[in-house]
Parts: structure tokens; sequence; C-alpha cells
């Protein structure tokens, strides 16, 4: 199963479920990540909390949904609230698309500790729902399951 996570600017969000993802579940699923604006630059801090979790950084990086017209995901996930309200590009057409909702770490103000605390809550709840969709992915459901298994996995 082929994925793409789209984030609006694919700094943050979809960058944590693409590592979390090739780590976790990297035998069943190809993850890679994307953003409709892509800022061209990863978060620091989201390089820094996968780094400090046990997850690789290697390779990581912003880029356009343009850039993956030839990837053909089975399944877009967006990550971010403006994303799913955005039009995908017409190549993601016979893509399954699911929207998995998650707070933005990169957004918290605080001091050091709270900022902290948001990106490893965001990270642990990336891999439980990585966990959940590996185990659905083992299964090979039809469009129609998998898409109410994956609405379920985003909407806890």
């Amino acid at each position: 199963m082929k994925i793409l996570y789209i984030c609006t600017h694919n700094r943050c969000r979809s960058i944590l479920s693409e590592a979390i993802t090739n780590h976790i579940a990297g035998g069943v699923i190809e993850a890679k990540s994307a953003g409709s604006q892509p800022v061209g630059m990863v978060h620091p801090l989201s390089l820094k909390y996968l780094a400090q979790t046990g997850y690789s950084t290697e390779g990581l990086q912003s880029q356009s949904w343009d850039d993956f017209e030839d990837f053909q995901p089975d399944l877009v996930i967006t990550v971010c609230d403006s994303a799913a309200g955005e039009t995908c590009p017409l190549y993601f057409g016979s893509s399954l698309k699911v929207h998995w909702g998650l707070s933005d770490p990169s957004k918290i103000q605080g001091d050091d500790a709270q900022v902290e605390q948001a990106f490893l809550a965001c990270i642990d709840e990336i891999a439980l729902r990585v966990q959940k969709l590996n185990a659905i992915a083992l299964q090979r459901p039809e469009n129609e399951a998998l898409k109410a298994a994956l609405a379920e996995i985003g909407a806890h």
C-alpha cells in the first residue's frame, strides 16, 4: 500500500506521519508526504523530536504534491484541516482520500516543556494510528471497508 500524507505546508504533521509510518509499517506501507503550498523546509523541531523518539529523519524534505504525480498513492491522508478542504490534484483521482486531523505542535505557544509535550503527544497519536493502519493493511480489505476503518482511526 502506498500512502501520501498531505498538509498545506508539509513541514510538521505530514512529515511526522511519513517518518513514523515508514518506521512502524515499512514492510507493508510506503509513505511519502507533501504539501499544497510547501515551505521547502522541514520544521527543525519535527526533526528533533522524531530523532529523540527513535525515528529516522533521513531523506525527509518539504515537497509539493505536484512532485508526486508518478507516485500513484493508494491512499491520500490529509492531516491538517486546511488541506482537507483543498481540492486535490486530478492525478489523485483514483486514490482513496481520508482526513486524519491532527493538532499542530509547531503552533504551540509556551515554554520548551509545553512545546516538547505537544510534539510528543502528536508523535504518540500518529504512532497509534499507524499501528492500527498497519493491522488493517495486512488484511487487505476492499475499498469501502478500508475507508470505514480509516475514518474510524481518524475519529479517535
